[in-house]
């Protein structure tokens, strides 16, 4: 019987993402694809630094070996290197101790196609193309910042940050703030609190994040290993739509920020997330100066 993928939080990472390619990715840049090819050939046993994704894609994998007789997580590199340039990240997957047995190597391709094959509920890539593309496909998706300094700090909890509207929720609310202003906004949010918000791209993740959590505390009575956060510009009154919303899709989300406009990098820091998820360039730039960061891009 193959393997299935289907009841599994299966999270694409593309090379670039996981490890720090930026040196080959200038080469290829500058010198072209066979000089490119050339170099990861000469240097396959040369163990690649830990890249913007590499955190997150650790601590989410660790799960497995705290469960008992279940897989919750399972990791694909998907990359658009050829095999033949291949060897030196999976002698780095090697070194590194982690738990990756499948990939997607492309060899320039879109990676797009390749993402429902393999039940893939989040991608994280450096390509914004190909974030796009996911995104457009359905796909939770997002553009990975470099790194900050402390990215690499071990916490003994899961910390995953979510932005509410465009990305756990749809955008719809967000264009009426955009187009409309914040009067035409609130008052929408008021006469629509009690109809839950559409879903947005990360809502099928969140949802499977709180599958897992749930399956941990059955187990033993103690608390999860994952810790998640909502971290919103919305404030009273928009803030109960967004509480029902939770609510009636029966997930309880750790820690809650209604930040009003105030700037949200202070709290992520406070919180400590693997990663932060956010569609707003701004908020992602400030973000990425203290804690990993993935910007989501709208669906076209």
């Amino acid at each position: 019987m193959p393997v299935s993928l289907d009841n599994l939080l299966v999270v694409g990472i593309s090379s670039r993402a996981l490890f720090d390619l930026e040196a080959e990715e200038t080469i290829f840049r500058t010198q072209g694809l066979e000089a490119y090819r050339q170099h990861q050939i000469e240097n396959e046993n040369q163990i690649l630094k830990l890249g913007a994704g590499f955190a997150l894609v650790r601590a989410l994998l660790k799960l497995n070996a705290l469960a008992h007789n279940q897989r919750f997580v399972e990791v694909v590199i998907m990359s658009r290197n050829s095999s033949e340039t291949s060897m030196r990240i999976f002698n780095s997957i090697e070194h590194y101790g982690l738990d990756i047995t499948r990939a997607v190597l492309s060899g320039g391709a879109s990676l797009a196609p390749y993402l429902k094959a393999f039940n893939v509920s989040l991608f994280l890539s450096l390509h914004e193309d190909d974030v796009q593309a996911a995104i457009d496909s359905g796909v939770a998706a997002a553009l990975l910042y470099q790194k900050p300094e402390n990215a690499l700090e071990e916490l003994d909890q899961i910390h995953i940050a979510f932005d509410g509207d465009a990305v756990i929720f749809s955008d719809e609310s967000e264009r009426i703030f955009q187009t409309q202003g914040i009067e035409a906004f609130e008052h929408h949010e008021r006469e629509n609190a009690l109809r839950p918000l559409p879903e947005g791209p990360f809502a099928r993740l969140l949802k499977a994040l709180s599958y897992i959590q749930n399956n941990f505390r059955r187990e033993d009575g103690h608390s999860a290993p994952i810790r998640t956060a909502l971290v919103t510009a919305r404030s009273s009154p928009a803030h109960e739509r967004v509480i029902r919303t939770l609510r009636a899709w029966d997930i309880a989300i750790d820690e809650t920020f209604f930040m009003g406009g105030v700037a949200k990098s202070e709290v992520l820091a406070a919180f400590k997330p693997h990663m932060f998820f956010d569609d707003q360039p701004g908020h992602c730039d400030r973000a990425a100066l203290l804690v990993p960061t993935g910007r989501v891009p709208l669906r076209k």
